[in-house]
């Protein structure tokens, strides 16, 4: 379930609701302490089906523990889930013994989007009409590429790293038709940088953050520091601008808190899940005809794991979901054809 926060001209948040692969933030847990580890500042927690690791400043445990935590990062990068052992007095009251649980789920992504936008008109598919219109669809989609237009021609690409998120801006353009050198390249990056932060945000890049701008050399990007501020200061994640390194590049800090668009988007239940979307419409536009998906080893190991996917593929089409099986296809792909 894709889930927008849109004005009917600009998109201002998205987020992806997975119902059986939720992203776990918010979740509450019965937990156990399996170890401590001093050198990184806190411990391991055994979870239902997971293991986390709680830092000190959210709560010490001894070795063999029985506690209970709330996740407040999701699993990624090759990391289990970050945890906290500060509770409100209803969750610690929620808490019991036993072995390890999973005892409250935390907001999904309809909620959180909610919470930002509570004046927000909340509409959903039918049968017959789409929630999402077709400029939605095209500005939903256009956040899956690596680059994004920013205004006068310039244009960001994306890089992500397992240790940061690299941003390049080309500025193309946006400096021809303006009067000297310095003065366009200035004001060209400072034209950009709120339309830069909107697709920081829409992506939800997190972490570190280095923002590599078109033109100017490092001493002149310097001065502008205070534009980055406010270009970020409606982030709902409070990112920080922490300044511009010795090659001009410009350090932002944004906390990592569920998994960036990206990567979401990656993987076989990704294309899975598209693969099933695209079978919808098609359905929905042919509904005498009978359709199957064909998918790779990994799409349909991961589909057949998604049970509410299938179900909801029923609901919509009417018809059990024919999957196929085709290892001849490459990984990640899936193929919508006539049964």
């Amino acid at each position: 379930m894709r889930v927008a926060a849109w004005d009917g001209h600009m998109l201002h948040d998205v987020a992806i609701w997975r119902p059986a692969a939720p992203d776990g933030v918010g979740d509450l847990h019965r937990g156990r302490v399996t170890a401590r580890v001093r050198a990184m500042g806190g411990c391991f927690v055994a979870l239902d089906g997971a293991e986390g690791f709680l830092p000190e400043s959210e709560g010490q445990a001894s070795e063999g523990q029985m506690i209970g935590v709330r996740i407040t990062r999701a699993a990624q990068g090759g990391k289990g889930p970050r945890l906290s052992a500060r509770l409100s007095d209803a969750q610690t009251a929620m808490l019991g013994s036993g072995p390890p649980a999973l005892l409250a789920r935390g907001p999904d992504a309809l909620a959180r989007l909610q919470a930002l936008h509570p004046q927000a008109e909340i509409v959903h598919d039918t049968v017959l009409h789409p929630a999402f219109p077709p400029e939605l669809e095209e500005a939903w989609e256009a956040l899956a590429a690596p680059h994004a237009p920013l205004p006068g021609g310039a244009v960001m690409q994306v890089h992500p790293t397992p240790a940061l998120v690299a941003i390049d801006i080309d500025l193309g353009a946006a400096t021809g038709a303006r009067e000297s050198k310095q003065r366009s390249q200035r004001e060209a990056n400072r034209a950009l940088l709120p339309e830069l932060a909107r697709q920081i945000r829409l992506r939800n890049l997190g972490g570190a953050i280095v923002v590599d701008l078109g033109g100017m050399t490092a001493k002149e990007r310097v001065a502008l520091a205070p534009d980055f501020t406010r270009a970020l200061a409606e982030d709902p994640l409070q990112p920080r601008f922490l300044g511009f390194t010795a090659l001009g590049l410009a350090e932002i800090l944004r906390p990592r808190i569920h998994p960036m668009l990206h990567e979401t988007l990656a993987g076989p239940h990704a294309a899975g899940l598209a693969g099933l979307r695209q079978l919808c419409r098609t359905a929905a536009a042919q509904p005498a005809q009978a359709l199957a998906l064909r998918a790779s080893a990994d799409v349909a190991a991961a589909l057949q794991a998604d049970g509410f996917a299938r179900e909801d593929v029923r609901a919509r089409t009417g018809r059990d979901l024919l999957l196929t099986l085709d290892r001849t296809l490459p990984p990640c792909r899936c193929v919508v054809e006539t049964a």
